[in-house]
């Protein structure tokens, strides 16, 4: 048989498609902190992955798990500002002795040494603002 003689179909129509449905990205996204600016959130996040170390890399200090550096709010945040875990569907947000503090959006801005964090928490680490997101 000679390469003229086969027949050549179209797979597309030989083949029925099923619609493909989108995931949107916050489903995949999972936990995160997403910037807040002028009182919106930015489009502007970092991944958690607990136990994570928030803060601003430093050589000296060693690696960082959610590196803020990038951010202009970042002047105020300590190399080595809060940590953020997880155990058993818990979230927790402890301050490591930083010098500006970490604060969560309750009636105001409380700063808190350790809390309970929950989808949608506003929380403060000097004056950078973020949204806790889960999910």
């Amino acid at each position: 048989m000679k390469p003229d003689d086969l027949e050549v179909t179209d797979v597309e129509d030989s083949v029925e498609q099923e619609p493909v449905e989108e995931t949107p990205i916050e489903a995949v996204a999972g936990p995160r902190l997403i910037v807040k600016r002028n009182g919106a959130e930015t489009d502007e996040s970092f991944p958690v992955n607990p136990p994570a170390t928030i803060g601003r890399f430093d050589p000296a200090v060693g690696p960082i798990d959610v590196d803020l550096a990038n951010i202009p709010e970042s002047v105020y945040v300590s190399r080595k500002h809060a940590r953020i875990t997880q155990d058993e569907g818990l979230w927790m947000i402890e301050d490591l002795g930083s010098s500006n503090g970490t604060f969560l959006l309750r009636d105001d801005f409380e700063r808190i040494e350790a809390a309970e964090l929950e989808d949608g928490t506003e929380i403060a680490l000097g004056n950078a603002r973020f949204v806790f997101r889960i999910a």
